[in-house]
């Protein structure tokens, strides 16, 4: 007799190699449809290169999760659900998902087909999970805040297809959402096991179960990348990070509700930058340019390869303060919230993320004690005063 937690390693195992079976079958697949990303302005890759290698991981995470693992996991959660009941809604809506994003990767689809995908999996979830986001605790001893359903339905709603799109436009680099949505997925496993409040089994093993689907593909999409994830892969993998973090928000408390938040620091970030700066630019928010993170390393003189590195860095960062969040005091978690905001902010003037010019911190600090600078930035003042 095997014992259980050999054989969700087995599994796990099963998973990794099942993806790395299936991703050079993929490959070959994606050049047969047309699924091909071919060189443009946007684009960093100097040659066509097969996209929808997502494919391979959507279908070994569904092996695992719908076959392998049931034939072992007998328990039942908390409310009562057997593994199967609780995960296959969740392998529905990810592979109503992943087909938007093939087909998109095959003939590019407008905005408004693509986000109609997005909302009927979101749909799904809510309708046949317990994945919401339905009530919140005002901080510092505040009272909850019971959310009707309809509020209940559009916050849940929002969230999934934000974080969705957030990872998808994360997607400029070889390797960088793979090895960035692993980095997150362990943080997110490790607190749903140990600090979420009504946590279960269920919920981490389908976490680590996509971890171990993203680690057989990486190999083939570290740079120098021979398949890329496509719309296919990063929504999907996008789609099942925001279902699996409802599960801390639906908790409630602050606690719960920052710490995804700052797990997908990354993509949150580089999201929310990209619609200040081009809000700012009076550009529409959603439309695309070569100024997110990875553009602006790469800028300034990082290679591809040190560019990925350093974002993985950065989301090992956001990873490791998401977990002294969770053992930390009120004060000391107040505190690590406001160093955070603080470095974010400076990061993104530092890289430029922000636009040219848009520099207010370190403009304060190039103030302080800099005699020459004030001089000439009262004079300029003065010039632009005078015209």
């Amino acid at each position: 007799m095997i014992p259980f937690a050999l054989q969700y390693v087995l599994v796990f195992i099963a998973t990794f190699l099942i993806t790395v079976i299936l991703t050079p079958m993929v490959k070959l697949l994606a050049v047969k449809i047309g699924a091909v990303d071919h060189p443009n302005a946007r684009r960093i890759n100097k040659v066509p290169m097969p996209s929808a290698g997502g494919l391979a991981i959507i279908i070994a995470f569904s092996i695992a999760v719908l076959v392998l693992l049931p034939m072992i996991v007998k328990v039942r959660d908390i409310r009562g659900h057997d593994f199967l009941s609780y995960a296959w809604p969740v392998v529905l809506s990810g592979w109503i998902v992943g087909l938007t994003g093939l087909i998109d990767d095959i003939v590019e689809l407008s905005a408004k087909w693509k986000l109609l995908g997005q909302a009927i999996a979101a749909f799904i979830v809510y309708a046949f999970t317990d994945f919401h986001f339905d009530k919140f605790k005002i901080p510092f001893g505040g009272p909850f805040i019971e959310f009707s359903p309809i509020v209940t339905f559009v916050v849940t709603v929002i969230w999934i297809v934000g974080i969705m799109n957030a990872v998808n436009l994360m997607d400029g680099l070889d390797g960088l959402v793979s090895g960035v949505s692993i980095i997150s997925l362990i943080t997110m496993g490790i607190v749903s096991y140990f600090f979420l409040f009504d946590s279960n089994l269920f919920l981490t093993l389908m976490i680590f179960i996509l971890v171990a689907a993203i680690l057989g593909f990486l190999p083939y999409n570290y740079n120098p990348a021979i398949i890329y994830l496509g719309d296919t892969g990063a929504l999907f993998i996008g789609f099942l990070i925001a279902v699996f973090s409802l599960q801390g928000l639906k908790n409630a408390t602050a606690v719960a509700v920052v710490t995804p938040m700052i797990i997908l620091g990354v993509p949150i970030t580089d999201t929310v930058m990209a619609i200040i700066r081009r809000t700012l630019s009076k550009q529409k928010f959603y439309e695309p340019d070569k100024m997110h993170l990875h553009h602006r390393l790469l800028s300034l003189g990082l290679t591809h390869r040190g560019t990925v590195l350093m974002i993985y860095a950065i989301s090992f960062i956001f990873s490791s303060i998401s977990l002294l969040f969770n053992i930390s005091s009120r004060l000391g978690g107040t505190l690590l919230v406001i160093a955070l905001v603080f470095g974010i902010w400076l990061l993104a003037e530092l890289t430029g993320i922000l636009g040219e010019n848009r520099t207010p911190i370190l403009n304060l600090l190039r103030f302080i004690g800099n005699s020459g600078y004030r001089r000439e930035v009262l004079e300029k003042h003065k010039q632009k005063s005078k015209k």
